[in-house]
C-alpha cells in the first residue's frame, strides 16, 4: 500500500513537470520560431523584407557588429554625415532593402518608417491609433513614469496640469535667475584663464553645461523647494551615471537583478530619492495655504500639488505621480538641454563664420554688456537658427519607436496590433531627397523662413518629436540655450581645441564620445567696437 502511494506521488510530480516542460517548450517555439516566420511571412508578401530571423537573437549579432564596426573606423574630423557611424544598422540595410524593412531586436520585430508622410499619420492625423511603447527598464529607473512614459487619458490630463509651467509668460520670469547661473558659470572660467597666463583657455564645456542645466532645470521644477530639488537631483544625477555604465556592458538577461554592487549602489539610490521627494512634496503640502496666498505656484511641483489636493477625493493624481514627473523632468530636462548646448557650442567653433554672425547679432541685440532681457530672446533670429541646424544634425534622440493598438494600414502595408515602428529620426534629419544636397553640411540658413519652410516636407524635423506628444519643455531648453549662448558670445571667442575628437556616440541620447574641449579667447572691449563698426 506505501509503495503504490509513493508510486502514485511520483507519477503524478513527473505528470506536474512534464506537463509544465510541454508548455514552456509550446510558448517558446510559438514565440520564438513560429509567430517570427509568421509576421516574416506577412510582411514578404506585401515586398517588405529584411535581415533574417534567427531563434531567439534576432539580429542582435549582426547589429552589434555592425556598431562595432562604425565605432572602430577612423570618422572626418569635421564631418556631419554621421548616420553610418550612429545608426550604423539602419544606414547599412537601407542600402539592401529600401527605407522600410524588418528589423528583429530579439523576438521583438521592428518595422522601420522614416516616410514623412507616413510620420504624420503615426505622430498627428491617426495619433489615437499608436502608444508608446515601455522603456528599457534601465532607461525607466532613471526617467521615471511620468510623461515620457505614459499613455492614454493618464498622459493627457498631467500633460494639461504640467503644461502652464512652460508657458512662454512663465518661463521669461526665470531669465533673472538663468543668467546668474550662466554668470557664475563664466565667472569659474575666468580663474581659468588667469592661471593658464595666456589670453585663452581650454574648457571641456560638456560636464560645465550639465551642471547650469541641472540648476535651472531644478528652479522650474521645485521653484521655492530649489535647495531640497538640488539635493534629490544630485542623486538622480548618480544614479544616471550607473545607469550609463549598465548600458556599455554586454546585456545579460536577469543581471539587473543581481546584487552586484552597481545594483546595490542603484537600489539604494532609488530609496534615498523616493524617500527625499516625499519629504519635500509632505514639506509644500504643510505650507499650502501660505503658498497659495502669494499668487499659487508656477512650477511643476507646486503644480501638481495643487492638482493632487484638488483632486483628493478622486485620488488622479497621487504623491507617487507626483515623485515619477519630477524624476521624468529632470531626466528629459537637463539631459536634452545640456546636449544642445554642447553640440551647438561644437558647431560654432567648427564654423567660425556663423559665430561671427550670431556674436554680431547678439551685440547688435543686447549689446556688448548688457545681459540678455525677455524682449531680447525673442529677436534673436540667427541664434534660433543656428539651434534648429544644430539640432536637426545632431537630434538628442536619434530614433523613436511606436506600436499600433489594433491592426492598421499603413501606406498600403497591413501592419498587425503590436507590430513596433521604429522611426530613424536622425536618418530623416539628414535625408538628401527631403533637405537637398547639402543635408550632411552645417547650413543654419535653411531655417531662414522657419521650421516649416526648411524643407521638402512639412515634418521633415522632430527633435521634439511632433502631434499631440511634442515635447513639453522644448520652450525651456531654447531660452535656455539662447541666453546661455548669447552670454558666452558676448564675452568669448571659441574654437575646437586640438585634442578635440569627433566621434558622436549614442547613450541613451547622443553625445560627444571624447567629451568637448573647447579653447575660449576672452573677447577684448576694443575687439567689440571693432565688430559693432563693421
Amino acid at each position: 500500500m506505501m509503495m503504490d502511494e509513493v508510486y502514485y506521488k511520483s507519477w503524478c510530480w513527473f505528470v506536474m513537470c512534464a506537463t509544465v516542460i510541454y508548455f514552456v517548450i509550446k510558448i517558446m517555439v510559438i514565440r520564438l520560431w513560429w509567430r517570427p516566420r509568421k509576421i516574416e511571412q506577412h510582411f514578404s508578401k506585401q515586398g517588405i523584407k529584411g535581415p533574417s530571423y534567427h531563434f531567439f537573437i534576432g539580429n542582435a549579432k549582426e547589429i552589434g557588429s555592425l556598431m562595432f564596426k562604425a565605432s572602430s573606423m577612423s570618422f572626418p574630423p569635421f564631418s556631419h554625415n554621421i548616420l553610418p557611424r550612429v545608426l550604423s544598422f539602419y544606414h547599412h540595410w537601407k542600402k539592401i532593402y529600401g527605407p522600410t524593412f524588418l528589423v528583429w531586436f530579439g523576438s521583438t520585430v521592428r518595422l522601420t518608417v522614416a516616410d514623412p508622410d507616413l510620420i504624420r499619420e503615426i505622430f498627428c492625423s491617426k495619433a489615437e491609433l499608436y502608444e508608446k511603447i515601455e522603456a528599457h527598464p534601465l532607461m525607466k529607473q532613471v526617467e521615471g513614469g511620468g510623461l515620457l512614459s505614459l499613455n492614454g487619458h493618464k498622459w493627457a490630463h498631467h500633460r494639461k496640469i504640467i503644461a502652464p509651467t512652460f508657458h512662454m509668460e512663465n518661463l521669461k520670469l526665470l531669465i533673472p535667475a538663468a543668467l546668474s547661473s550662466v554668470t557664475e558659470m563664466l565667472e569659474n572660467w575666468l580663474p581659468e584663464l588667469s592661471k593658464s597666463g595666456e589670453e585663452e583657455v581650454e574648457i571641456e564645456v560638456s560636464k560645465w553645461y550639465q551642471t547650469l542645466t541641472e540648476k535651472i532645470v531644478t528652479r522650474t521644477a521645485f521653484g521655492p523647494s530649489y535647495e531640497d530639488g538640488s539635493t534629490i537631483f544630485e542623486l538622480q544625477s548618480q544614479q544616471m551615471a550607473l545607469a550609463s555604465q549598465a548600458f556599455q556592458k554586454v546585456f545579460i538577461p536577469g543581471y539587473r537583478f543581481l546584487p552586484t554592487e552597481t545594483n546595490v549602489k542603484s537600489w539604494k539610490l532609488e530609496k534615498e530619492i523616493k524617500k527625499s521627494l516625499l519629504g519635500v512634496i509632505d514639506a509644500r503640502r504643510a505650507n499650502w495655504e501660505n503658498e497659495m496666498q502669494e499668487n499659487g505656484p508656477k512650477d511643476l511641483l507646486g503644480l501638481m500639488i495643487q492638482a493632487s489636493i484638488k483632486e483628493e477625493k478622486e485620488s488622479l493624481i497621487t504623491v507617487h505621480d507626483i515623485a515619477e514627473e519630477c524624476k521624468s523632468f529632470f531626466f528629459a530636462g537637463e539631459q536634452t538641454t545640456s546636449n544642445l548646448l554642447t553640440w551647438t557650442t561644437i558647431l560654432l567653433a567648427m564654423h567660425p563664420q556663423w559665430q561671427v554672425m550670431a556674436r554680431d547679432e547678439v551685440l547688435q541685440v543686447c549689446g556688448s554688456r548688457d545681459a540678455p532681457t525677455k524682449d531680447n530672446v525673442s529677436k534673436l533670429k540667427t541664434l534660433g537658427m543656428i539651434l534648429n541646424e544644430t539640432l536637426r544634425l545632431y537630434p538628442p534622440v536619434v530614433a523613436t519607436i511606436r506600436r499600433p493598438k489594433v491592426d492598421v494600414e499603413l501606406g498600403g502595408c497591413k501592419v498587425p496590433r503590436g507590430t513596433e515602428l521604429l522611426i530613424p529620426i536622425l536618418a530623416v534629419h539628414h535625408d538628401q531627397a527631403i533637405w537637398g544636397n547639402d543635408a550632411n553640411e552645417f547650413n543654419p540658413g535653411r531655417f531662414s523662413d522657419g521650421v516649416a519652410r526648411a524643407a521638402k516636407h512639412p515634418v521633415a524635423f522632430m527633435p521634439f518629436s511632433i502631434g499631440v506628444r511634442t515635447c513639453i519643455g522644448q520652450n525651456l531648453a531654447i531660452l535656455q540655450a539662447k541666453l546661455t549662448l548669447a552670454t558666452i558670445l558676448q564675452r568669448f571667442t571659441f574654437r575646437l581645441s586640438p585634442q578635440y575628437q569627433h566621434a558622436p556616440t549614442v547613450l541613451m541620447l547622443l553625445y560627444p564620445q571624447y567629451g568637448a574641449p573647447i579653447i575660449f579667447q576672452r573677447l577684448s572691449h576694443s575687439r567689440i567696437t571693432h565688430n559693432q563698426d563693421l
